[in-house]
């Protein structure tokens, strides 16, 4: 189905597609730019920034069934790319990645929680629930022109780098995997060991800014006093979140105490990969995640 663009090419036609054939068909068949919406928040700010040209065709992906769902799907979470923001905060299931619902308390007003999308946060490539997703060992499903498959999160954000993203692939779903969490009853597990989990976002002012810095912590602590798992993340701003293995292996070779938290922090700042603009330097970046990361594990381990 298609809504004809009106005016004299002021907006771009706006088809939508009723299953993920009709828009595997429908995105081969159009000729001219075209460009995916689903909430199109960021979108219209980009439009009417100048960032971006209008295209000549926007597929929305609002039709497709099993894209706004949240689920379990065998040992997975399963979370539809269309979910609104707001839903992921309140979505009982969703309640087991808390780092992901505080990530999406932060981002925007409740007005535009209501209409964005988590996907629309994702392929932005530069959303604030990325360092949460990557803490989380996240999976992205797509539709590519080889059908449907699966890519982790962290290759998909390397992607950006070294050119294996295709811009015609639509995302269809997150995935988190539960044998990559901490131990919950989600698995019907029994375990002592301790959780450790807290996101921090820091932006030019308290609230509907964009961020400097964003960072992620998630791990557990053994009975013996050490580092069973640990997953780290940093992002921010417009630069690519990423995992920050260094950090997360200088743990893992030490027993937990409050001594780590220095050393976390520094090697953060020398692991974290970012960039400077008018707002802040690259290296105001990079020790803003180091203090955030070794603050937010001193406080996790005073308690």
């Amino acid at each position: 189905m298609v809504i004809p663009a009106y005016g004299s090419g002021a907006m771009p036609s706006v088809w939508q597609p009723e299953d993920l054939e009709e828009l595997r068909m429908l995105r081969n068949r159009l000729n001219g730019s075209f460009c995916y919406a689903a909430g199109a928040t960021l979108l219209r700010t980009q439009w009417e920034g100048g960032h971006v040209p209008s295209p000549e065709h926007m597929i929305s992906l609002a039709r497709i069934p099993g894209t706004s769902d949240v689920y379990m799907d065998g040992d997975r979470i399963v979370i539809g790319a269309l979910t609104r923001l707001n839903r992921c905060i309140t979505d009982e299931l969703l309640h087991h990645l808390p780092l992901l619902q505080e990530a999406v308390k932060t981002i925007a007003a409740p007005s535009i929680r209501n209409v964005a999308t988590i996907g629309g946060n994702i392929v932005s490539g530069v959303g604030d629930t990325l360092p949460a997703l990557l803490a989380y060992n996240a999976e992205l499903q797509w539709m590519t022109d080889e059908g449907l498959e699966i890519r982790t999160l962290d290759s998909w954000l390397k992607g950006g780098h070294d050119g294996s993203r295709n811009p015609s692939d639509v995302l269809i779903s997150i995935q988190i995997p539960l044998d990559k969490l901490p131990d919950s009853n989600l698995k019907n597990q029994t375990t002592d060991a301790r959780e450790i989990a807290f996101y921090r976002k820091l932006g030019r002012r308290e609230t509907f800014s964009a961020s400097l810095v964003t960072v992620a912590f998630r791990g557990e602590i053994d009975t013996d006093g050490r580092w069973k798992k640990v997953a780290i993340a940093a992002g921010g701003g417009s630069g690519v979140a990423m995992r920050l293995p260094a950090s997360e292996q200088l743990l893992l070779r030490e027993e937990a105490s409050l001594m780590q938290a220095e050393s976390l922090g520094r090697t953060v700042s020398s692991e974290f990969v970012t960039y400077g603009d008018v707002f802040a330097t690259e290296q105001y970046r990079k020790q803003t995640a180091g203090n955030l990361l070794g603050a937010g594990l001193w406080e996790a381990l005073y308690r």
